[in-house]
């Protein structure tokens, strides 16, 4: 496993010295947590990049704006956080015309305006010389009815859930999702979630965050794990759903007992799927259709 970002990112917060009561939330998590007068913020930025998390001459400036400002929402699910407002940072071609602009700010607008974030400000600047488009989202969110739910929580008994279908999200999905705002809500209205993040760089990889911040391991069960059609379309429809990343669902963890409460009250359209359960010894096994056990080595996608 290529693991340079999570090794960076481990540094990053071994260097940090910011105070715990001022920053209860820091680097590691979806979003980092700041406390103000009258309660807390947590914030998020993401960069996307032309020719890496989508192609622009594909997609054009709508979808991408579209994509750039529906990830950040999805990191406000991934921690069960009500989206509040976003700025926006664009580096540009040399020579983008303005309907290019007005293609962009339509699509960051239709992102945001499912769950009420506002797009309040920015900056705009080009290349002096050759580049390709680059988008740079920073979104603010509140905490909803419960703390915010970080990745470490996951306990040993635990089951493991996502939400929708995995896999072969590059066909389309990875530009046309929906991200579970509503559904993380929702559930922690329910019951207590002890562990989530959004899937963005592959189960196979995001789990293996969730297990090693939380200082456990996981059996999985190969034959429960949610399958797109286009991951069933692929040679390796397992592998597609493991590893391919960008399916913006979510993964979390909560108590058997909670688990059962959840299903039986669950009111929304979006499926749950128990794929496996949380054990004490660490590292990542799963049960494959024929009954045998392999370990799960994470390949999902590594941003370094």
């Amino acid at each position: 496993m290529n693991d340079g970002e999570d090794k960076i990112t481990s540094w990053f917060a071994d260097q940090s010295d910011a105070p715990a009561d001022k920053f209860p939330i820091g680097i590691g998590d979806d979003m980092a947590q700041v406390t103000a007068d009258k309660g807390s913020v947590l914030i998020t930025t993401d960069m996307l990049l032309d020719g890496t998390h989508f192609d622009l001459s594909e997609a054009g400036f709508e979808q991408a704006g579209y994509k750039a400002m529906a990830a950040s929402l999805s990191d406000c699910a991934a921690m069960a956080t009500i989206p509040v407002c976003a700025v926006v940072a664009v580096a540009l071609p040399v020579k983008t015309p303005p309907e290019a602009l007005m293609d962009l700010h339509k699509g960051i607008v239709a992102a945001g305006s499912m769950f009420g974030c506002y797009l309040v400000g920015g900056d705009i600047t080009a290349w002096a010389g050759d580049g390709r488009f680059a988008i740079n989202v920073t979104m603010l969110s509140k905490p909803g009815g419960c703390l915010p739910v970080r990745r470490s929580g996951a306990k040993v008994g635990d089951i493991v859930c996502v939400t929708g279908t995995l896999g072969g999200a590059i066909k389309d999905k990875h530009l046309h999702f929906t991200p579970r705002v509503e559904e993380a809500l929702r559930m922690t209205e329910i019951v207590t979630i002890n562990s989530m993040m959004d899937i963005s760089d592959g189960i196979s990889t995001d789990l293996k965050r969730i297990c090693d911040k939380s200082g456990v391991g996981v059996t999985l069960d190969g034959r429960d794990v949610p399958l797109s059609m286009a991951a069933m379309e692929s040679d390796d429809p397992l592998g597609a759903a493991m590893n391919d990343g960008e399916d913006f669902e979510l993964l979390f963890t909560l108590s058997p007992k909670g688990y059962g409460k959840l299903i039986d009250e669950w009111d929304l359209a979006t499926p749950i799927s128990n794929i496996g359960v949380i054990r004490k010894e660490t590292g990542i096994s799963m049960v494959m259709k024929d009954g045998s056990v392999v370990e799960v080595v994470p390949k999902g996608y590594d941003h370094l």
